[in-house]
């Protein structure tokens, strides 16, 4: 192993990345961009993206420490400034860093704002006329500026922590906090002429009716194609950069290059910002893909998303959508509205669902799961909400269903699948409520594709689509298996269908045995009732 090549796993401070010799993929051209372009902006992505590191990077940049910047893309773009304007300026820089807490109270958010104007204060001085959060925070902004002769420089890092953190959870503190944070943002405009730059990032962006209402100026660049590659990793980042790094894994797993680059991509790419952009890695996960040499999850293993999870089951959405077929118009993509289809912009801008795809003439984004690591993750979370398996016990079960095909057990496939069905969890639902039986059915629709899909990690599956069809295949290495599950009908019906609508038809050139599998559905007893199989078997002429 070469230790000379240092991954910067959790390094956020770009000195220390570039004191210490870690490998760096170079975003500097981007800081560059922006603070000649323009000077308020907000950038969302997801978390262990990249924000973080990138604004400390824009510190770097307006502190002038140009001995970090040497050999780097925005030297010589600095350097060519020479002469028509001074470079390499320092500025007061105010860094604002929400992460710090778990704003179970109101007293976090406030101590939190309160600590980091305290500091500032030492540095510029305070106003004995100055109460509230937001005057003192104008003050601070504005004697930096008297004090120093040039503008202020304002960074602000995940603003939207303390509002992710309540939110679907706690509905009053919630309303508290943006209440707080709408005043003190509200700075940023209100001492505009004080301010040379301004950058705020965050996971979500909440609609202008809300924080942003009074930041007008505010320029969102989360979905802008010119910065679609602002943080994470291209396809020609991670050839360049680790090529080293990529050859050693390649070795550990005994894989081709090709293949190696191909595990990468299915694996960790796919993150698409802009329409018609290039997808992009995840840092995070190659970084640690890289040092570990083993193909995990490590983005998703970082945070559950509990609270996405539970208001999906609560929406009572249509789980397979999530799959490449959830669309939505720009304007609901970019902000966070409270209201129906609200768990969808959180979601893509969470990273759990990305751009695959856009209706230039009716201006809609289709969305869907970026790679595996996120597809895998967020379906195995998804499993035990609408099943009787403990989360500890997904992959397990899962591995169980796949065996069990292998082998060519469909009894023992199916008595598992019954097994869990029987134990559906109803409890949250009226009994003498007509919707009663229409839940059961949709917890029995969403528990099979959830089961079919993540068999995908083992086996070839074509799950459910959008049109709420209930009908699997799977294929196995000496097997091919055609479900149809019937709601109210018999299994005999079921298998009728396979058979009437020739479904095994275009299966008939893999030269394998095909079995049809007819399931039916009790939803007053709320399980498997029956199936019935049938054996086809295709010889070579």
């Amino acid at each position: 192993m070469d230790f000379s090549r240092k991954l910067p796993i959790g390094v956020q401070s770009f000195k220390v990345l570039r004191n210490d010799n870690y490998l760096y993929v170079d975003k500097t051209e981007y800081v560059y961009r922006l603070a000649s372009s323009g000077r308020v902006y907000f950038l969302s992505r997801p978390r262990r993206f990249g924000k973080s590191l990138f604004l400390s990077t824009l510190e770097a940049y307006f502190l002038g420490q140009k001995e970090l910047f040497k050999g780097l893309a925005i030297e010589k773009f600095e350097e060519a400034e020479k002469g028509k304007r001074e470079i390499w300026q320092e500025y007061p820089v105010l860094h604002l860093d929400l992460n710090l807490a778990k704003y179970e109270t109101r007293e976090d958010l406030e101590s939190v704002l309160n600590n980091h104007l305290c500091r500032w204060e030492e540095l510029y001085g305070s106003s004995n006329s100055e109460n509230t959060l937001a005057e003192r925070f104008f003050g601070i902004i504005s004697r930096a500026y008297e004090k120093n002769g040039r503008q202020t420089v304002i960074l602000i890092d995940e603003y939207d922590k303390p509002l992710l953190h309540t939110m679907w959870k706690d509905a009053e503190l919630n309303e508290i906090y943006k209440t707080i944070l709408k005043g003190f943002f509200g700075v940023i405009k209100t001492a505009d002429q004080a301010i040379r730059f301004a950058f705020l990032t965050g996971v979500t962006k909440f609609s202008k009716v809300s924080i942003f209402s009074d930041l007008n100026n505010l320029n969102d660049i989360s979905i802008n194609p010119e910065f679609s590659a602002i943080c994470g990793l291209t396809q020609k980042d991670l050839e360049d950069t680790f090529r080293p790094e990529i050859k050693a894994l390649a070795e550990r797993n005994e894989l081709s290059h090709e293949d190696c680059l191909s595990e990468l991509k299915k694996k960790y790419d796919g993150y698409c910002f802009s329409y018609g952009s290039e997808t992009m890695y995840n840092p995070f996960s190659l970084l640690n893909v890289f040092f570990s040499k083993q193909f995990e999850d490590y983005w998703f293993a970082t945070g559950t998303p509990t609270f996405l999870v539970n208001e999906l089951k609560r929406a009572d959405y249509n789980i397979p959508d999530l799959d490449g077929n959830v669309e939505m118009n720009s304007a609901f993509l970019s902000d966070y509205r409270a209201g129906a289809d609200s768990i969808i912009p959180v979601l893509f801008q969470s990273g759990y669902l990305t751009i695959k795809g856009y209706d230039k003439e009716y201006k809609m984004y289709r969305l869907g799961f970026p790679n595996e690591e996120v597809r895998y993750g967020f379906l195995y979370n998804l499993l035990p909400e609408y099943s009787n398996i403990n989360f500890t016990d997904t992959s397990f079960n899962v591995v169980q269903f796949t065996k069990d095909l292998r082998a060519g057990r469909v009894d023992e496939f199916m008595q598992r699948l019954k097994s869990i069905m029987a134990s559906l969890p109803y409890d949250t639902v009226k009994k003498e409520s007509g919707e009663s039986i229409s839940l059961r059915e949709h917890n029995f629709q969403v528990c099979v594709y959830l089961i079919f899909a993540l068999m995908g990690q083992f086996v070839e599956v074509e799950t459910p689509s959008s049109t709420g069809r209930t009908d699997c295949v799977v294929k196995t290495e000496k097997t091919i298996y055609i479900f149809e599950f019937k709601l109210k009908e018999s299994a005999e019906s079921a298998l009728k269908q396979i058979k009437e609508k020739n479904y095994a038809e275009k299966y008939k050139a893999d030269k394998k045995e095909i079995v049809l599998i007819g399931v039916s559905f009790n939803p007053e007893e709320k399980t498997v009732k029956e199936w019935i199989k049938e054996n086809i078997i295709f010889t070579p002429l």
